[in-house]
């Protein structure tokens, strides 16, 4: 029963900045904005690593990041390794690609590819600040690419709360880092305390780094190959001969 609740409220959590990021965006502007290729190549990455896995037996022991093993590329190549079964994978690179699309749509893409990696680097120097040096916030179990996922999904979060048009998009915003917070208090799930930390530096690089977001401007001048467009095509049926 545990380890239900625990799935159920990790996926809560991301629904709900999931929900927090289409609001920041804009939910009917999706149709008309580009492909996000920056999102595109960081989801073709975590891919190659399911295929690299598949391929080869020896990819988690060489990739992982267990503590036991030796090796500076662990903290990084780990979160394109997935350990979680083919339903756990199949969510990270979901989520992945939906929430990276929506942060480059509002932060563009190399903040975006910024962000991402500082929610595969940060935890872990957070934590030692506070002297754990354990990982124990990170949500990773060695691999996995659910811990930057979530991180990033909070910059968003962040983003809403300040921009703060609506009460309920505060409100929306706030139930993040609050969620969070109490999913790592009541069951120590480390993607609840990444998404404080995936918060917090949303507040500040929307503050602070305002000359550094590049958004997206197809809204004023659309591209020649919208999401719609993409989605038309994909949908799009060969015509059977008579």
């Amino acid at each position: 029963m545990g380890a239900v609740l625990f799935n159920v409220t990790t996926a809560a959590l991301m629904v709900l900045m999931l929900n927090g990021g289409l609001a920041l965006v804009g939910q009917d502007t999706v149709g008309r904005r580009r492909i996000p290729w920056a999102a595109v190549a960081l989801t073709a990455v975590a891919l190659a690593g399911v295929v690299t896995q598949l391929c080869w037996s020896g990819a988690m022991d060489a990739f992982d990041s267990d503590p036991g093993k030796s090796g500076w590329w662990r903290v990084v190549t780990a979160t394109f390794m997935q350990n979680g079964g083919f339903l756990g994978g199949a969510w990270n690179i979901a989520t992945l690609a939906v929430i990276a699309a929506l942060a480059e749509w509002f932060w563009g893409g190399p903040l975006m590819v910024g962000l991402f990696a500082a929610g595969i680097l940060l935890p872990e120097r957070v934590d030692a600040l506070f002297g754990r040096t354990g990982g124990d916030t990170d949500p990773r179990n060695f691999a996995g690419s659910s811990g930057a996922t979530y991180f990033l999904a909070a910059t968003l979060a962040a983003a809403l709360l300040l921009r703060g048009r609506e009460r309920k998009d505060v409100l929306l915003a706030i139930a993040a880092p609050v969620l969070g917070l109490g999913m790592w208090l009541a069951q120590s799930n480390g993607h609840g305390m990444v998404t404080v930390y995936g918060f917090v530096l949303g507040l500040l690089v929307r503050t602070l780094g305002s000359r550094l977001i590049q958004p997206d401007r197809d809204l004023r001048r659309p591209p020649r190959t919208t999401m719609a467009a993409l989605a038309g095509f994909a949908g799009r049926r060969p015509r059977q001969a008579d």
